[in-house]
């Protein structure tokens, strides 16, 4: 045994083996091939995830620092469309709209600020844009939450140029009225609907003022509003399901200046024969409206015959006036109007209180109208003489393709005139007759014919039981 080492001794035959060894297998070669060698010679990273291509490239690291500052320093209009979409992904919802607004296009960036917001998000009513169904559900938000007195005007405001060129539709469910007050007895029976507006003397109970927003949303073309609150609970008052005068008098005025809309539904907000005359009356010169739906209110003649003139002087395809208290001299103002106009294309005056005087009048008005497709007279109360008024129509109209007169006691000779009418017609499609006293005979012959015309090809309306 020989040192040849302070720390380690090895004896002379281990030295002479090894030199052996190195001899036949010099220093960097491997008797067993390359591969072994890479197996054998390796160094083993102290993080077991780390990797080579895990290194970040310098355009990435640039990019992740643009997503960083975005609020102060926004670049977006330099960036190529695969640089934008590293951005659009990884840019965090919480940027103020005045930075993203007008800048960052449509896409995946909205679309995940929506899904944060909302759990149901179906951008297929929205003509699938991501960007307008969240301008749009932000500002019905902000729209059925702001409280009159409370609510500060300029939060409205301060949204209009960021979304106004996005926003073509607003679904109002809701308008909240001002905080109330301390009630006197005359306070007390104004919200127990007890006396009329002009009776009252305490603090206004109107609602949002629309003419301070629609002038300004300059893509507007559908507007929806129901005046009533939702989930009132035991705090109930009757003038929350009512549009004031006040209210229909900003609402008149914001409709006129909307130069672009195109569609309005006003449900539910107990429009009386008054505030419906104030409304046609703005919109007898609107340019763009065609599609005018008043139902569920309680407007009676007086307003219909507002209505009947405005189906003189617009260019409407569209009325839907179901469920109000139009009675026959209402309807016959209808029917005049009617049978002048040649742009309507469907009548909806379903759940009403039209007799055979009225039933009478839209037919006989039809007899000069070559325009109206749809025509609903269902749950009135009518009975035969107005369904062999129509049968004439029927006979001698093709361009008729639906008649509804579901539940109206037509009787056995109604029935019998609609049947032959019928039989020489090829044009309608959907004759809904149910619950109209009918004999079944005749309601089976009925339902061939319109079947036989769906089958033609001229419709593609369901059968009717």
């Amino acid at each position: 045994m020989s040192v040849l080492s302070p720390w380690r001794q090895i004896d002379t035959d281990t030295l002479t083996s090894r030199a052996a060894d190195m001899s036949r297998n010099p220093p960097g070669s491997n008797p067993k091939g390359p591969e072994d060698c890479r197996r054998l010679r390796r160094t083993i990273a102290e993080d077991p995830l780390w990797s080579l291509a895990l290194v970040p490239s310098l355009s990435h690291l640039c990019l992740q620092s643009i997503v960083r500052d975005f609020e102060e320093h926004p670049v977006y209009e330099q960036l190529s469309p695969i640089q934008r979409d590293f951005i659009h992904e990884r840019l965090p919802s919480s940027v103020p709209l005045s930075v993203t607004a007008n800048l960052i296009n449509d896409g995946v960036y909205w679309m995940r600020c929506c899904k944060q917001q909302w759990t149901l998000c179906d951008v297929s009513h929205y003509g699938q844009s991501w960007k307008r169904m969240f301008f749009e559900r932000r500002l019905e938000g902000m729209i059925e939450l702001f409280i009159p007195g409370v609510t500060e005007t300029k939060t409205i405001l301060e949204m209009v140029p960021l979304c106004k060129n996005y926003v073509k539709r607003l679904d109002i469910s809701q308008l909240l009225t001002p905080v109330r007050e301390p009630q006197n007895e005359n306070m007390e029976n104004y919200f127990l609907g007890l006396i009329d507006d002009d009776e009252y003397d305490g603090p206004p109970m109107d609602h949002f003022d629309f003419s301070i927003l629609l002038e300004k949303l300059t893509c507007l073309e559908e507007l929806h509003v129901e005046y009533r609150i939702k989930q009132c609970g035991l705090n109930y008052e009757c003038r929350m399901f009512k549009m004031s005068h006040q209210d229909c008098v900003s609402l008149a005025m914001a409709l006129r200046s909307c130069k672009t809309l195109k569609v309005l539904r006003l449900h539910l907000s107990h429009i009386d024969d008054m505030n419906c005359n104030l409304l046609v009356k703005h919109l007898l010169a609107h340019p763009t409206l065609t599609e005018l739906d008043l139902s569920h209110n309680v407007i009676r003649d007086a307003g219909a015959r507002a209505v009947g003139k405005l189906l003189n002087k617009s260019k409407l395809m569209v009325l839907n006036m179901f469920d109000n208290e139009i009675t026959d001299p209402g309807a016959e103002a209808i029917a005049h109007a009617l049978s002048k106009n040649s742009t309507l294309v469907s009548l909806n005056l379903c759940l009403n209180r039209l007799g055979d005087k009225g039933g009478q009048a839209i037919g006989n008005a039809l007899l000069n109208n070559n325009t109206l497709r749809h025509l609903n007279l269902g749950a009135n109360e009518v009975t035969g003489p107005t369904a062999i008024t129509l049968s004439k129509v029927i006979a001698q109209n093709n361009t008729l393709r639906s008649i509804n007169l579901y539940g109206n006691n037509l009787g056995e000779d109604g029935g019998k005139a609609l049947e032959e009418a019928l039989s020489h017609n090829t044009s309608v499609t959907e004759c809904d007759i149910r619950l109209t006293e009918i004999d079944e005979q005749i309601v089976s012959a009925i339902n061939q014919v319109v079947l036989k015309n769906q089958v033609l090809g001229t419709g593609g309306i369901s059968w009717i039981d």
